[in-house]
């Protein structure tokens, strides 16, 4: 297994130089600057490569690769095969990042909103901070900022009395808050950022859309976009729906095991594989983390490795300390290191340690929600150590 950091570019608080301090050898990144639905330029991604993979004499080279990600556009979550015109520059970027030799491309399919959290920095019990989702507040939004026709329908007398309670607390700047961490894009993400008024017209344009329509328009999408990537040697790797439920009535086709199964059936390719990732499926009880990495384990080519924790109403989460949440990591870490020590050298899984609590220097800096670099850096070294104890440790990397 090679151990990977997601880094945003040159941009980032978080320099290439740190990553390698971290003992990443591997960098999972996108052209973020890139308009969705725009090609990414065979020129564009060779220069980010040549940044990321030129290395000083005397430090630890680091390669790209993994592309996380290349947003699908909307049109294509909409209408499927009939976005051609989305299909083919989507097609285009995918061959220019395999022409360069980035093997995985991650990918994923939730509409109108990428990952969703509406806390960025609740302080936890060490007093880091970590980001958490509350159901409440999520309500709240969804009913009362928001005002989404028919949302009503969708909550619970009790759950629309204590969102209400919660937004008649709210100041300007907590409702303006909530609107940016809910409707304005969090870090990575593949959806466009939203006013309120558009957000509202986006969910109109799917009104018509269920679970079956979009699973099929993914197929679709995965039908026309497979053999290119078989024909340049990329495995695509879906990651889940985060949080893996429907949101604003709105179908999720990426949460369960079955929502897996049922894509790998209808587009059997080896290419067509799974981005792994604990704490978006682990945020369901009901999903069993190792049962699903052992049935899946041939399609898994790339791991985000995070952990949460349900609270009282077990729809509402926090991203936990990597190894103290709901998930068993050491008994995921067995079945991803049983499945890598079956594999070729060059087969080998990319896994990053996903998220982080925001604590010592980085609560005074400015960083990447999500992404703070001592959390993270944390998380590494703890799932390191569990490989190293399974006797499968990770691949390392010395200095020419």
């Amino acid at each position: 297994m090679r151990q990977g950091w997601r880094w945003f570019g040159p941009a980032a608080p978080v320099t290439l130089e740190e990553v390698r301090q971290v003992g990443a050898t591997d960098v999972v990144s996108a052209l973020h600057e890139v308009p969705i639905g725009a090609v990414w330029s065979a020129e564009a991604v060779e220069a980010r490569r040549e940044m990321i993979e030129t290395t000083a004499p005397g430090r630890v080279p680091l390669r790209w690769s993994v592309v996380e990600s290349i947003p699908i556009p909307d049109a294509v979550k909409r209408t499927g095969g009939a976005a051609k015109p989305e299909i083919e520059a989507w097609i285009a970027s995918l061959e220019n990042v395999g022409r360069v030799g980035i093997p995985i491309v991650c990918y994923n399919f939730m509409p109108v909103v990428d990952w969703c959290r509406t806390e960025l920095d609740f302080v936890t019990d060490t007093g880091a901070t970590a980001m958490r989702f509350d159901v409440d507040t999520f309500a709240a939004f969804d009913l009362f900022i928001l005002e989404r026709p028919g949302a009503e329908a969708d909550w619970s007398a009790e759950d629309r009395a204590r969102a209400k309670t919660i937004f008649e607390a709210m100041d300007d700047q907590a409702v303006s808050n909530l609107v940016r961490n809910i409707a304005s894009a969090l870090p990575g993400s593949t959806t466009e950022p939203l006013t309120i008024p558009a957000f509202r017209n986006k969910l109109e344009q799917y009104r018509a859309i269920d679970s079956a329509k979009l699973r099929q328009h993914l197929i679709e999408f995965l039908a026309a976009v497979t053999p290119a990537a078989e024909s340049v040697g990329v495995k695509l790797t879906l990651h889940p729906d985060d949080p893996p439920r429907p949101l604003f009535g709105l179908p999720r086709v990426a949460s369960t095991a079955e929502d897996y199964a049922a894509l790998f059936e209808a587009v059997p390719s080896p290419a067509n594989g799974m981005c792994y990732c604990t704490g978006s499926l682990g945020a369901r009880a009901d999903n069993d983390l190792p049962a699903i990495a052992r049935r899946f384990a041939s399609r898994i080519h790339f791991a985000h490795l995070r952990n949460t924790r349900r609270e009282a109403d077990p729809r509402t989460f926090h991203e936990s300390a990597h190894l103290d949440g709901d998930t068993d990591m050491v008994a995921v870490l067995k079945e991803l290191a049983a499945e890598d020590k079956r594999r070729s050298a060059g087969e080998t899984i990319v896994f990053r340690s996903d998220h982080g609590h925001r604590m010592l220097d980085d609560l005074s800096k400015t960083v990447t929600p999500g992404y703070p670099a001592i959390g993270r850096m944390r998380g590494l070294a703890e799932l390191r150590g569990i490989l190293h104890a399974l006797g499968h440790p990770p691949e390392t990397v010395r200095a020419a």
